[in-house]
């Protein structure tokens, strides 16, 4: 299978396995400089959704302990489904400090810059990734900030027994990156599981498991799921997850890379069920699909051993 190096370059827990550049360890905690002493407020425009608006944030996708000051760029979050349309349009490659460009200007005055008036605010992804939850209780899917401080703060919630569509980037998003999610046990609520965490509890940056996508210009989706390595290498990793994910398509002859699955209980931890696995940074293991010429995947949750 030919896998599509953009694809990791958002999952930088992976990307090494491929040759992509890695996000640099501890990226929480490199901020975009400051300006003045004021900040700007999150402005709530069409689409945007505030993320853990009790910290300094106030509602942009930052870390609650930093806010919106004078001269920095502030992410923000969307609606499930959509992609963040504002960042530093001098920025086109995927390094640091740029690539933490993302959101809207707050410039010297407190007045909120956008800087690409060709996007909204927020904008539909290519809808061609999906999560379905059979699980028992609704599960937190928490996307990284990219561009941003690639915490996963952006929630997507996925109730039991439904289908949530997933932000999936194409060409046009910064530097052509993927969106990438973190899979939070079910029953853990997007406000608990979509914040920096430690490893304690098996959620947020400490979850099981991962998962990415984005979409190339002839219209491939490629879909990835893997063990999240924090998980992994971590004591955490002692307990089983008693939850499973696997992808699924509506057209499997459009799909290259079936069967995709992790299952912990027909296997140990680290253990994925593919024709064509591989390994990421840490160790921890993944596979890919590739869903072709426009066609539909999932991101299914299941109850292990339960399918």
């Amino acid at each position: 299978m030919l896998f599509n190096t953009h694809l990791f370059v958002a999952l930088g827990l992976f990307a090494s396995a491929l040759g992509a550049p890695v996000a640099q360890e501890g990226h929480e905690h490199l901020h975009a400089k400051r300006g003045g002493s004021g900040t700007c407020s999150f402005p709530n425009y069409d689409g945007m959704v505030a993320v853990q608006s009790s910290g300094k944030n106030a509602g942009w996708a930052m870390s609650s302990d930093q806010s919106c000051s004078y001269g920095s760029w502030c992410p923000y979050a969307c609606q499930p489904g959509q992609l963040m349309g504002q960042w530093d349009q001098k920025v086109t490659s995927y390094s640091y400090p740029g690539s933490q460009h993302g959101g809207l200007y707050c410039d010297d005055n407190g007045n909120l810059q956008k800087s690409n008036n060709n996007k909204d605010y927020c904008y539909d992804g290519a809808g061609t990734v999906s999560a379905k939850n059979s699980a028992g209780s609704d599960v937190a899917f928490c996307q990284t900030v990219l561009p941003g401080n690639e915490d996963m703060l952006i929630p997507t919630s996925v109730g039991s027994g439904s289908t949530q569509v997933l932000a999936v980037p194409g060409t046009d998003y910064f530097a052509s990156t993927a969106a990438h999610y973190y899979i939070n046990p079910p029953g853990v609520s997007t406000d608990d599981a979509c914040q920096w965490g430690d490893d304690s509890h098996a959620q947020g940056n400490w979850a099981p498991y991962v998962a990415g996508a984005n979409q190339e210009s002839n219209g491939d989706t490629y879909v990835k799921i893997g063990w999240n390595p924090k998980f992994t290498g971590s004591s955490l990793s002692n307990n089983k997850p008693n939850f499973g994910i696997k992808i699924t398509c509506d057209d499997e002859g459009s799909c290259d890379g079936l069967p995709c699955s992790i299952d912990p209980s027909k296997g140990s931890v680290n253990d994925v069920t593919s024709k064509d696995s591989s390994s990421g940074a840490g160790g921890a293991d993944f596979c890919v699909v590739t869903a072709k010429n426009g066609a539909h995947a999932k991101v299914e949750i299941f109850s292990a051993g339960g399918n």
